[in-house]
């Protein structure tokens, strides 16, 4: 460090800025390398497929593509043999965009400088790594993969949190809980808010005992709040757990109260640990109707309920949605990953672990 970034503010401040400048070119030149690098992929897949080199060439031409570039472009990564088989998916899994995207593939077919539409550029926009994941998850199933680039452009998804989501089927379980959004909420809001949901809810990030109260479902869920907001979706500010409101002269408290940054709305969160009753939707309701009075301000869009049951009924779920005037949805949860109920008695304390280590350093 030079005496003059000691001494002078106005010089130090434009170290920093010129610093920040670097790393933020350093920044959009890996973002530029990327796209670069799969456009050349894409076009690489396109003449494999389109100039039927497995039927001309042999069904080594693979393995002969990965030797000959290696030797011709040596010290490029890029060029394996595992490699070549994922651009070659590549192309053939977003070929089929046409299917659900018509002007998308003729786009991508275009020449370089061509502008391409967003579901095109899309594609361009993550990383190499996380389109291979994509790939060998949803290898036949074009719109399915598109899904999951767009979530991981709208979130940022990193690799491990990308192959989460596509391990618990998000595609799946994405805006289809069952709700009356289309009838309590203005258009744009209910479309909003519908694919804010899922159905079911993956709670595997919890590690509870076979037959665990309701309490403890609550309370692990607190305990694991990041991991919850995150299965939530994107938006989602926790407010607070057990939420007083005082209704008149009777107080009550909410299970969960969220925020959606997106929605620009409450969320009030009820969890239920056995099957759905109408009853707690008239529970809810009156909940939701409360927070719009109580907390709700101007600038503020209604608040949605949402109820999160072990099981539902469909039908029972749609008559008790239409007797209700407050936006709500249901779904259920899912929990495969319990521990037999004495499971805690089942591990050693750390006083019998100590006295085992002991009696192994004499032996």
């Amino acid at each position: 460090m030079s005496k003059l970034i000691k001494i002078d503010k106005e010089y130090k401040q434009w170290i920093s800025e010129l610093s920040e400048r670097f790393r933020i070119s350093q920044l959009r030149a890996s973002v530029r390398v990327n796209s670069e690098m799969l456009h050349f992929y894409w076009s690489l897949g396109r003449d494999i497929i389109e100039l039927n080199a497995e039927s001309k060439w042999g069904d080594k031409i693979l393995q002969n593509i990965s030797q000959d570039l290696q030797d011709k472009l040596p010290g490029v990564k890029g060029f394996s043999f595992t490699n070549m088989n994922y651009i070659k998916r590549f192309y053939l899994l977003y070929s089929h965009l046409d299917t659900i995207f018509p002007q998308a593939v003729g786009k991508l077919n275009d020449a370089e400088n061509e502008i391409f539409p967003q579901v095109v550029g899309d594609l361009f926009s993550i990383p190499w790594g996380h389109h291979r994941f994509i790939i060998d998850k949803c290898y036949d199933n074009p719109e399915k993969a598109y899904f999951y680039v767009q979530k991981t452009i709208q979130n940022n998804w990193s690799r491990s949190v990308l192959l989460n989501f596509l391990d618990t089927d998000l595609y799946e379980r994405q805006g289809k809980a069952i709700s009356n959004f289309k009838n309590a909420l203005p258009t744009l809001q209910s479309d909003l808010a519908q694919e804010m949901t899922k159905d079911p809810y993956n709670f595997d990030f919890l590690t509870l005992t076979e037959n665990y109260k309701e309490k403890e479902l609550k309370e692990a869920l607190i305990r694991n709040v990041t991991k919850f907001l995150l299965e939530l979706g994107t938006g989602f500010a926790f407010v607070g757990r057990e939420y007083r409101l005082q209704i008149g002269r009777t107080e009550k408290f909410l299970d969960m109260l969220f925020y959606n940054l997106n929605l620009r709305c409450y969320v009030v969160i009820e969890i239920k640990t056995t099957e759905l009753d109408s009853d707690n939707v008239g529970q809810l309701g009156t909940y939701v109707a409360a927070v719009n009075h109580i907390l709700k301000r101007p600038e503020d869009n209604p608040t949605i309920g949402l109820l999160v049951c072990k099981t539902k009924d469909n039908v029972l779920a749609q008559y008790a949605l239409e007797s209700s005037s407050q936006p709500i949805g249901i779904s259920e949860y899912e929990l495969t990953k319990l521990y037999p109920a004495d499971f805690k008695g089942t591990l050693p304390s750390i006083e019998e672990i100590e006295n085992q280590l002991k009696d192994d350093l004499h032996s």
